[in-house]
C-alpha cells in the first residue's frame, strides 16, 4: 500500500497539470480495466463492465492537488505567483515548491520587522535561486506544487496531496479488486477539482450515470480547539450525507450503510459544513444522478502535512468493492 500511495502523493500534478498522475495511473490500471480513455478534459477514464442488469455508476477521484502558478517574475530572479486552489497563506512560509522540470523554490514574504500574522499571498514570492530574470528557469504560467515526502509512522500517513491521491489509491485497489460487477462501472480519475470539480463535470455529462459516487478526503474533528464534526481519523471511513455543496441521494447513504454492515466495516457519517467534491457534479449532470461520497479522514487539509489513517484506507477499498459487486437497489 505504502509503496503506490508514496509514489501518487510525491508525484507532480497541480490542477490544469496532472499528466505525470494521468501517466503513473494509467500504467497501474489498464491490465484491469475493459477499456482505458482520456477525454478531452484530461480525466483517466477506465470502464469495468457489468455482468448483469445493473446500473451505470460513475466513481471519481480527483488526481489534481492545490499549488502556485507563477504570474511575474522580478528583474532579481524572485517569482510572485498566484494561487490553484485552497491555497492558505498561513500554511505557506517556509515551505518548498517543485514544478514540472523540478526546479525547486522556496516561499516567503516581505520582511519589514516581522509579521505578527500570515501576510496575503501578494505579499510572499518565490527564490528558485536566480540572481536576475534573465537566468531564472521558470517562466510565467508555469505551476508548482508544494515539496513534501511522504511519511509512514505506524497507522498514519502524512504528505502532500494526500486529497486526493488517496481517493485515487482507493479507486485504483477497488477496480483491482472487483472481479465481478452487475454494474457498468466508470472509474473516472478527475482532473480540475480543486479549482472547481470542472473534470467531473465534463465527465459526467459524457457518462450520464445513473449513480455517482466521488472518494476524497474530509476534515476531522478530533484536534484540539477544533470545530464540532463526527469525524474522527482511524474510526472508518466516512459516508456523506451533507456538505456545502450537495446534500447526498438517501438511498445511496442508506445502501452505502447497510453495506458496511453486512461487511462488519467500521463507518462515520460526516455533515460537512465546508467545502464540496465532485460528488456536486455528477449529481447535477445531464438529467442529474443518485450522488454521494465516500470521504476518507483527513487532518491538516490543503496543508503540505495531509495525514491520514492506513485503516480507514483499507476500510475504504473494502467498503467501495463490496458496494460495486452487488446489486444496489436506492
Amino acid at each position: 500500500m505504502n509503496k503506490l500511495l508514496k509514489q501518487l502523493v510525491e508525484i507532480h500534478g497541480p490542477s490544469g497539470f496532472e499528466y505525470q498522475v494521468r501517466t503513473l495511473i494509467r500504467a497501474e490500471i489498464e491490465p484491469f480495466a475493459d477499456d482505458v480513455s482520456i477525454d478531452a478534459m484530461g480525466n483517466l477514464i477506465a470502464v469495468k463492465r457489468g455482468s448483469g442488469d445493473g446500473l451505470k455508476i460513475m466513481i471519481a477521484a480527483h488526481m489534481d492537488e492545490i499549488g502556485v502558478m507563477v504570474s511575474h517574475i522580478s528583474k532579481e530572479g524572485f517569482l510572485r505567483f498566484t494561487n490553484i486552489g485552497g491555497v492558505f497563506p498561513l500554511n505557506i512560509l517556509g515551505s518548498r515548491v517543485q514544478f514540472a522540470d523540478g526546479t525547486i523554490g522556496v516561499i516567503y514574504c516581505e520582511m519589514k520587522g516581522f509579521p505578527k500574522n500570515a501576510l496575503p499571498l501578494d505579499k510572499h514570492f518565490i527564490d528558485v535561486g536566480a540572481s536576475s530574470k534573465e537566468d531564472c528557469p521558470i517562466q510565467v504560467g508555469d505551476a508548482g506544487t508544494f515539496k513534501r515526502e511522504f511519511v509512514a509512522q505506524g497507522n498514519r500517513l502524512t504528505a502532500k496531496s494526500m486529497d486526493d491521491r488517496t481517493g485515487c489509491y482507493i479507486a485504483i485497489e477497488t477496480l483491482k479488486a472487483l472481479q465481478d460487477t452487475p454494474h457498468d462501472v466508470y472509474f473516472v480519475f478527475s482532473v480540475q477539482e480543486e479549482v472547481g470539480t470542472r473534470g467531473a463535470q465534463a465527465a459526467a455529462n459524457g457518462i450520464l450515470p445513473d449513480v455517482g459516487i466521488a472518494v476524497d478526503v474530509t476534515a476531522t474533528g478530533d484536534l484540539p480547539e477544533s470545530r464540532r464534526l463526527a469525524v474522527d481519523l482511524g474510526q472508518g471511513p466516512a459516508i456523506k450525507v451533507k456538505d456545502k455543496g450537495m446534500i447526498a441521494h438517501a438511498g445511496l447513504v442508506r445502501a452505502m450503510r447497510d453495506c458496511a454492515e453486512e461487511a462488519n466495516i467500521p463507518y462515520q457519517l460526516e455533515v460537512l459544513e465546508m467545502g464540496s467534491t465532485d460528488a456536486r457534479s455528477m449529481q447535477i449532470a445531464g438529467p442529474g444522478s443518485a450522488a454521494g461520497c465516500l470521504s476518507i479522514p483527513c487532518r491538516y487539509v490543503h496543508s503540505q502535512s495531509e495525514t491520514v489513517d492506513a485503516d480507514d484506507v483499507k476500510n475504504a477499498v473494502k467498503l467501495l468493492t463490496a458496494l460495486l459487486a452487488n446489486p444496489m437497489t436506492l
